[in-house]
């Protein structure tokens, strides 16, 4: 019998979705350039080398029209940013010091 490991401590899905048909989509929405930041942040913290926290890319999370998104598990937790600074404290404030951010909760 194999043992169930959980790979990462957190594991954080930014919607990348483009959508062709005019309607909202995050990716229309700063999507690529929150990514990167959000990565390298991770990265510069050390969070990612730690197996603390996964960053991946998510096709359409079906939450366009409230985004851009982040959805980071296991917490089931659902958020949206407008800017650098609101990623900043979802990095800091969630993923640092576990505590959910409610402003940005959707």
């Amino acid at each position: 019998m194999t043992e169930n490991k959980q790979h990462f401590g957190q594991h954080l899905f930014i919607c990348m979705n483009q959508r062709d048909d005019g309607r909202e989509c995050c990716a229309e929405k700063g999507a690529a350039a929150a990514q990167q930041h959000l990565k390298a942040r991770v990265k510069d913290l050390g969070l990612s080398k730690t197996g603390a926290v996964r960053v991946n890319q998510a096709g359409c999370l079906g939450r366009c029209e409230v985004g851009p998104v982040i959805v980071i598990y296991p917490q089931g937790t659902w958020y949206t940013y407008v800017d650098q600074e609101d990623i900043d404290e979802i990095i800091d404030e969630h993923l640092v010091n576990g505590r959910v951010v409610d402003r940005l909760v959707i």
